[in-house]
């Protein structure tokens, strides 16, 4: 028994007068993404209303150089979601890369960054973190990089330091050009 060809629903686009105009508009002035000009040219080309062209997928797939797909994609995108969701660029539900540092590992390598470094270095450095979080398991791999946007995102949520204090923690605070530490202020600039 030979199958019945499936139809393919046929969405008909009817623009009113002030939708034609913005999307007239929108190819006027020639600026913007590339698919949205793209849509807006789907659009007027298969409006079949009085003002429109009215012209058949095929047509306009050889006059826009571009996919049956995405001339129904268009269409059907205009009838079920409307003239604004077409134009409008749709948001992600979720990241492209899921992001490596959860909450939990977030603070897991922020005790780590806050605790005492390794013998041998004053400091926690990016690159040891980027070892550490790894040797302990936190995460697979993570670059330097990554961890320096974890904890900077985080540094800046923190509320700042108060501004009176013990000045000599104050000057432990104080750093130059590529994280080194600025020189002794004068008594001037201290007070």
């Amino acid at each position: 028994m030979a199958r019945q060809p499936t139809s393919v629903k046929k969405y008909v686009v009817r623009l009113n007068g002030e939708e034609r105009a913005q999307l007239e508009g929108l190819i006027g002035k020639g600026k913007g993404p590339a698919k949205r000009l793209l849509k807006a040219r789907i659009l007027l080309k298969a409006d079949v209303s009085e003002l429109g062209e009215g012209w058949s997928d095929s047509r306009i797939i050889d006059a826009l150089d571009t996919s049956p797909s995405m001339v129904y994609r268009v269409r059907r995108q205009l009838v079920e979601e409307g003239f604004e969701a077409v134009l409008s660029r749709k948001q992600r539900a979720t990241p492209a890369v899921a992001p490596i540092f959860d909450g939990e590992k977030e603070a897991k390598l922020i005790a780590l960054a806050c605790s005492k470094p390794p013998k041998g270095y004053a400091r926690w450095s990016l690159r040891l973190l980027e070892d550490k979080v790894v040797e302990l398991a936190i995460v697979e791999r993570a670059s330097d990089s990554t961890i320096g946007r974890v904890l900077k995102k985080k540094h800046s949520q923190a509320p700042p330091p108060p501004a009176m204090g013990d000045p000599a923690v104050s000057q432990q605070r104080l750093r130059g050009r590529h994280g080194r530490r600025a020189r002794r202020l004068h008594a001037t600039a201290r007070s």
